[in-house]
């Protein structure tokens, strides 16, 4: 029987916060980025393409900008967050409309569970992260080392 292994991975104060948004919750993250600027200023901001430039042209901050959503950008995100790169995740998605991309939504979200990294998909549990002493501090967190589980190769 084999046995998780767990790392532990300091998450700096200065964060790497994922900042994403469907269509039709553009606007309610642009919202609720303006109210939580002063926050958020202190931290490094990605996200996709064309929220990533909304973000920069209505919010006025710096965004590195991955491809739209529909073009890789969500996968390219997910590659960050495997590489322990992203600390934090705000995807406001639309739970009502059917979006062509949803595999890669649907990734994305299974690899932040996967790596433990904190993803908010709404402002409630937004609201509620950027609430929290973690927020603004540096703090240790758990990772299933999975590279120990590998599956049985079969050679016939």
């Amino acid at each position: 029987m084999k046995h998780d292994v767990m790392i532990h991975k300091i998450v700096p104060v200065k964060k790497t916060i994922a900042l994403i948004a469907h269509d039709n919750k553009k606007k309610e993250l642009l919202e609720w980025i303006e109210q939580h600027r002063e926050v958020l200023k202190d931290h490094h901001l990605v996200g996709t393409g064309t929220t990533g430039s909304l973000i920069m042209e209505k919010c006025n901050m710096q965004v590195k900008c991955y491809l739209s959503g529909p073009l890789g950008g969500d996968q390219q995100i997910g590659a960050e967050v495997c590489t322990g790169q992203i600390d934090l995740i705000i995807f406001f998605w639309d739970p009502l409309t059917s979006q062509p991309h949803d595999p890669d939504v649907k990734a994305l979200l299974r690899l932040s569970v996967l790596y433990n990294v904190p993803t908010a998909c709404n402002v409630s549990t937004a609201d509620f992260m950027i609430s929290s002493r973690f927020f603004q501090e540096e703090f240790k967190k758990s990772i299933i080392d999975y590279s120990l589980r590998r599956p049985p190769i079969q050679i016939d």
